[in-house]
């Protein structure tokens, strides 16, 4: 086979510089242009001609016009003479924003420098694209910071690796640099009493493809413990292997102790008008009681043998008016205690609390299941979210309405799941709390159970009844769905797992206080009272004192009376609280019609808890329970002023 002649080896070098993807100039040490590809004339906007005419110079004067740092650039060129054997790699940047990466070596024949071949690659795209993942890892850190939400990604191949973001790193107080980065390392960190949870929350979530969400306590290395919510998803391979776990997590330790202060505010708020409904009917059974040992005491002589008999039923009466007056004010903390109970004894005991506050205008009905529906949680924790459900059902009916809770064993099947995420199909027990009020937009169903968010006007609503109820749900590992319609009313259905068990014995709920003298009188006195013992009872103390008296057993009644009597009517002595119209619209009506009436409002009731729009010096209140003494004594007060 023939050599091929010098020329021929020169073009052949020359159609493979031509081919390479680089652009390529060669210069001698008298820096001329021995040879430049066509890729380093496209790149540079140059011709021949060009190169031919100026040479070197010409070529470095063009690049300096288009270069972003002139004069940095042209030093660096000119340093690359100082020493022909030298190499350099640098970039370069170009107005336009072309980036171009430039190598520089020594051309050598042998062991001789002979000149110099650079070489130019455009990096531009490669540049920018680093940049832009920089940039946007930079601004995901920033997010972070500014959110409190770090991010973590978990292996699943076995080698345990996991890596932490810098805001992961802050929240669980552990510098960069000093978490090796594997799972042991990391449930060391986890609380010795959450690590089980956290372990099976994951294992679930891969093996049964569960979501993986929890909250748990961590040990910082400082020895203080934080609250954590920690959520991630799955990535799996072409065959359904999971490879890795992705996931964020958010400090919650301050939004938890938030809650439990706002869930002792919420359970001592409802406990006081619980306290207030119940002390209604403790405190008519306490007047009785009272009121009938003072008049026994009154025929009595002082050596009678029943004497000392009668003052301890007055003095036991007064001792559990006190401990109304206490239910009322306080309400003290309790610690949760989960158990097994039967949902259905909550919901009747809870039931017949929830007609007295939610007033006469709310019917309260029941329908339960024909089973043993027995549920993991705290019954205290399950009344208060009753009763916040009922509350709202309440507000939803400004003018009256109905309010039905039932339960039933229901399955759930996968498509309810599908559509009802994140429940997952299996038997449940459920509570279905269903309202006939207004009713919620999409919208509003959307957002019901964000914290802090109502619809409710100012001052009407702290938004967080229904988180808190959601919260609960999940606490003991149940759901919670709502269903409605604008104009329709609500559902709240409650599903909770089943759990084999006991039922717990319910709490109860006591009593409030009394004493006075014996004015007499000749006015005459309208009584309205619901209670017959507590009627009675008051026609009975002033029976005796010179009064005319009319009696009534509602409010619609003791109307009926004031249109047929003859005469003035100076005093009237109503209940608060009775059914239909209540003591205090009767009230109101009959100070419109009678100018110079007095009027005192017997309550069961604090004072604080019963609005009075009628409250002027013709309004006085008597709280319950009281004697005959207080009575006669408050009559002639009401009378005289």
């Amino acid at each position: 086979m023939d050599r091929p002649t010098l020329e021929e080896t020169i073009a052949l070098l020359e159609a493979t510089l031509d081919a390479t993807h680089d652009a390529i100039l060669v210069v001698d040490l008298k820096r001329r242009v021995i040879h430049s590809n066509r890729q380093f004339l496209e790149m540079f906007r140059l011709t021949r001609e060009d190169i031919d005419a100026g040479g070197l110079d010409a070529v470095l004067r063009r690049m300096s016009e288009e270069l972003d740092d002139r004069n940095g650039t042209l030093v660096a060129t000119q340093d690359l003479w100082t020493d022909p054997a030298s190499r350099r790699l640098d970039v370069l940047r170009f107005k336009d924003g072309r980036i171009i990466e430039r190598y520089v070596a020594p051309h050598q024949i042998g062991s001789r420098v002979v000149g110099r071949v650079a070489s130019f690659r455009d990096v531009g795209s490669t540049v920018r694209t680093a940049e832009s993942l920089e940039q946007h890892r930079a601004f995901l850190e920033q997010a972070q910071t500014v959110a409190h939400i770090g991010s973590w990604v978990a292996e699943l191949d076995g080698s345990g690796n996991v890596g932490w973001s810098a805001e992961t790193h802050r929240i669980f107080g552990v510098p960069a640099g000093q978490f090796d980065g594997t799972s042991e390392a990391f449930f060391e960190l986890v609380h010795t009493d959450d690590r089980e949870a956290v372990r099976a929350a994951g294992a679930a979530a891969i093996e049964r493809d569960r979501a993986f969400d929890i909250e748990h306590r961590i040990v910082r290395p400082d020895g203080s413990v934080r609250w954590v919510q920690e959520c991630g998803s799955l990535q799996r391979d072409a065959t359904g292997n999971a490879v890795r776990m992705i996931g964020t997590v958010q400090d919650i330790t301050e939004r938890r102790q938030l809650e439990d202060q706002l869930r002792q505010a919420q359970k001592m708020e409802a406990i006081g008008r619980l306290a207030g409904g119940i002390a209604h009917d403790l405190n008519n059974a306490l007047t009785t009681m009272a009121g009938y040992a003072e008049l026994a005491l009154g025929e009595l002589q002082s050596d009678h043998v029943a004497r000392a008999d009668v003052e301890e039923i007055r003095r036991a009466a007064e001792r559990a008016g006190s401990v109304t007056r206490q239910l009322l004010a306080f309400s003290r903390k309790q610690l949760l205690q989960p158990r097994v109970f039967n949902l259905n004894g909550t919901v009747a005991a809870i039931s017949r609390l929830l007609s007295r506050l939610l007033g006469p205008d709310v019917r309260v009905q029941t329908a339960l299941a024909d089973a043993q529906l027995d549920v993991l949680g705290d019954p205290g924790q399950i009344e208060q979210a009753i009763i916040n459900l009922a509350v709202n059902a309440r507000d939803a009916m400004p003018a009256g309405g109905q309010l039905t809770m039932s339960t039933a064993i229901e399955p759930v099947d996968d498509e309810y799941a599908r559509t009802h995420l994140p429940i997952t199909p299996g038997t449940f027990i459920v509570l279905r709390v269903a309202d006939t009020g207004h009713g919620m937009s999409r919208e509003t169903q959307a957002r019901v159970f964000e914290p802090f968010f109502t619809t409710k006007d100012a001052g009407k609503g702290t938004g967080l009844g229904l988180s808190m109820v959601y919260g609960t749900m999940k606490q003991i590992g149940g759901f919670i769905f709502v269903d409605s319609e604008l104009g329709r009313g609500t559902t709240f259905r409650l599903l909770f797992p089943p759990a084999a068990g006991q039922e717990a014995p319910a709490e109860g709920l006591p009593p409030a206080q009394a004493r006075t003298e014996r004015p007499r009188g000749h006015e005459t006195l309208l009584i309205a009272e619901d209670e017959p013992a507590v009627r009675n009872l008051v026609a009975s103390a002033l029976r005796n004192d010179g009064y005319k008296l009319l009696l009534a057993a509602s409010a619609d009644e003791a109307l009926a009376i004031a249109d047929a009597h003859r005469g003035a009517i100076d005093l009237l002595l109503t209940d608060a609280m009775m059914p239909g119209r209540t003591g205090v619209e009767l009230a109101a009506i009959l100070v419109d019609r009678y100018p110079h009436l007095r009027v005192i409002i017997m309550s069961g009731y604090t004072e604080e808890t019963l609005s009075l729009s009628e409250r002027t010096t013709r309004v006085a209140m008597l709280q319950k329970p009281f004697t005959p003494r207080d009575l006669r004594r408050r009559i002639r007060e009401a009378i005289d002023r």
